[in-house]
């Protein structure tokens, strides 16, 4: 049986479940596109290939194995996106929760049926069907749940909004232990510089006690204050909306100590090992043009 262990964003990762690019699928069309960059791509004919993407993939799979992390991989549906294996399924604590998603990805979810197979029963949570959640959406740091969600009255008109105020509430109903906070995130279908995807798209952990953000993610400026003022100004690397659009905060941490990142990502880069970290660059720029990067490759298992 497969163990489950994630209580923030940055312990020694041991096991995870790694997206995968192969028989991705044609180019989508304007009107199959879910979120706003992918749509931006696939208008200007620079979506990105299959080759480039399973390269991409392949040079972050081995880095993780460098470290000695035991890699999942989803079984491959042909003519299906199974890149980002983080919207589908997180784990917090000893409990893998489902998420309920877009209902045009539904797929996504039978190519990883065989790695919960693997979970105890006890440790399974389904969430009902009203409660939207996406594991882009939910950001576990000790004892606090960082949530993001929409809470626009036109919700129910905008699929980049993936997590609702059901899905908050639940996330509080099952963790009662924990300081579930959310944040209202700015949602745009058009602008891919004005919409949050998910909460990871703006604000990440990183190390013990350090963040990167962008304050322009959140609707309401004292979200951003509440987090300025949890991991202290001089721990927070703000990125400018370029930087948002380019996905800098959706790196990913392998140990409080090493942190994979896009090879593009020269100012965050530098910022990194200035702070002490060691850095593992990887080419994740094609795969980033659809609006998700490193985190939402990735869906962790187990981190020590």
């Amino acid at each position: 049986m497969i163990k489950l262990q994630v209580t923030n964003e940055t312990g020694r990762l041991r096991a995870v479940v790694l997206g995968i690019a192969n028989q991705n699928g044609p180019t989508p069309k304007a009107e199959e596109a879910y979120d706003p960059k992918s749509l931006e791509h696939v208008l200007a004919g620079t979506y990105p290939v299959e080759s480039d993407m399973v390269f991409e993939i392949s040079a972050f799979h081995d880095v993780l194995e460098r470290y000695g992390i035991k890699v999942y991989r989803p079984e491959l549906i042909p003519d299906l996106n199974q890149i980002f294996s983080r919207d589908i399924g997180f784990v917090i604590d000893h409990y893998f929760i489902k998420a309920n998603i877009l209902p045009d990805r539904a797929e996504e979810w039978r190519a990883i049926e065989h790695i919960v197979k693997q979970i105890e029963p006890e440790n399974f949570i389904e969430a009902p069907q009203e409660v939207h959640i996406e594991g882009g959406d939910v950001i576990i740091w000790n004892e606090y749940l960082f949530v993001g969600t929409y809470k626009g009255d036109d919700y129910s008109a905008i699929n980049t909004a993936r997590t609702n105020i059901k899905g908050v509430q639940f996330l509080k109903d099952m963790f009662p232990h924990k300081i579930v906070k959310e944040f209202d995130l700015i949602k745009s279908m058009t602008n891919p510089r004005e919409n949050a995807l998910h909460l990871d798209c703006c604000f990440q952990p990183i190390g013990k006690d350090k963040a990167i953000i962008y304050p322009g993610g959140f609707r309401n400026p004292t979200d951003y204050l509440y987090l300025r003022k949890l991991f202290g100004g001089e721990n927070i690397f703000t990125i400018t909306p370029d930087e948002m659009y380019e996905m800098y905060s959706n790196v990913f941490s392998i140990s409080e100590n090493v942190v994979v990142t896009e090879r593009r990502f020269d100012r965050l880069n530098y910022w990194l090992r200035d702070q002490g970290f060691h850095v593992e660059e990887v080419p994740y720029h094609e795969i980033g043009k659809q609006e998700g990067l490193l985190r939402c490759s990735t869906l962790p298992l187990y981190r020590d």
